[in-house]
C-alpha cells in the first residue's frame, strides 16, 4: 500500500496498456494481421530486435486489441524455448490444433493437409524462432515454405534476436519474392524513448516523486549506451525503489520514541 510498493508495481515488466516507442511498429503489425488474417491472405512476417526491445510485449499488446477482429481465426502461440528439439515444433503445432500427433514425414503431411484445407486462417506465433534453426535448416524452411502452398491458410509471424536470420538461414526463400517475408526490426531504445517510459510508469504513483527526474534520466542514458533494454531500465529503478524503501524503513526504525524512552 505504500507509495515504495506502488512503485514496484508500475515498473514491472508485463504488457503495459500502452507502449511508449513503439507506435510505428504497432502500426505495421495490426495492418499486417489485417490484410493477411481477416483478408485470407496466407503470408510471414519476421519480426527482429535485441532483447527488451518491445518485440513480444508489442505484438502482445496488439493481439489483444485485435481480439474481437481476430475471432473467426485460429490464433496459436508458441515459445520455441520451451521445445526440447526444433521438430518438436511439429507435433506442439499439431496438438494446440486438435490433430492426431504423429511422428515425421507423416506429421507434417498432417499438419500441410489441414493447412491447406478449407477452414478460418490460423495464426501461428513462433517467439524465439531462431531455437527452430537445425541442419539445413529443414524445419523452418517448412514453416515459412507452408505460407507459399496453394490454398494455404496459413499466417506465420515469427519472433527473433537476429536481424539476419532470415538471409543467413533461408536463402533459398528470396528465390520466391512474393513468399519471402516481410521484415520487421525493433531498434534499441532511445535516451528519450526510455526515459517517457520510466516517467510514465512512475507518473501512476500518487503523491511526491518517488525517484528523481534527473535520476530517470542518467538511467535512460546509461541503458540506452549499453543496450537500448527497456526491461533493463525498469528493473534497475525497481531496484533503486528498493534501495530507498530500506533506508527509509531503517530511518523509521531507529526513530527515538517520545519523551525520550528507549
Amino acid at each position: 500500500g505504500t507509495c515504495y510498493q506502488q512503485a514496484k508495481q508500475v515498473l514491472h515488466v508485463a504488457v503495459p496498456d500502452r507502449l511508449q516507442g513503439r507506435e510505428r511498429e504497432t502500426g505495421i503489425l495490426q495492418q499486417f494481421l489485417r490484410e493477411h488474417v481477416q483478408g485470407h491472405r496466407p503470408g510471414s512476417l519476421y519480426v527482429s530486435g535485441a532483447p527488451g526491445t518491445g518485440k513480444t510485449a508489442c505484438l502482445s499488446r496488439v493481439l489483444l486489441d485485435c481480439k474481437d477482429e481476430l475471432a473467426r481465426s485460429r490464433t496459436v502461440v508458441l515459445n520455441c524455448m520451451a521445445l526440447g528439439s526444433p521438430h518438436s515444433i511439429f507435433p506442439a503445432l499439431a496438438q494446440h490444433l486438435g490433430l492426431p500427433t504423429a511422428t515425421g514425414r507423416e506429421q507434417i503431411r498432417s499438419l500441410e493437409k489441414h493447412l491447406t484445407a478449407q477452414g478460418p486462417m490460423v495464426l501461428l506465433v513462433l517467439d524465439e524462432l531462431d531455437q527452430l534453426e537445425s541442419k539445413g535448416q529443414d524445419v523452418l524452411y517448412t514453416l515459412f515454405e507452408w505460407t507459399q502452398l496453394p490454398s494455404s491458410r496459413l499466417v506465420l509471424v515469427g519472433l527473433a534476436n537476429a536481424l539476419d536470420l532470415t538471409d543467413r538461414s533461408l536463402a533459398r526463400l528470396r528465390a520466391h519474392p512474393a513468399g519471402s517475408p516481410r521484415l520487421l526490426h525493433f531498434p534499441p531504445y532511445t535516451k528519450e524513448q526510455l526515459t517517457h517510459i520510466l516517467q510514465e510508469r512512475l507518473g501512476q504513483v500518487a503523491g511526491d516523486p518517488v525517484l528523481d527526474a534527473a535520476a530517470l534520466q542518467f538511467c535512460a542514458r546509461k541503458v540506452s549506451a549499453v543496450s537500448g533494454d527497456a526491461r533493463k531500465a525498469l528493473d534497475v529503478c525497481r531496484r533503486a525503489v528498493e534501495v530507498v524503501e530500506l533506508e527509509v524503513r531503517g530511518q523509521t526504525l531507529l526513530k527515538p520514541l517520545p519523551g525520550g524512552e528507549l
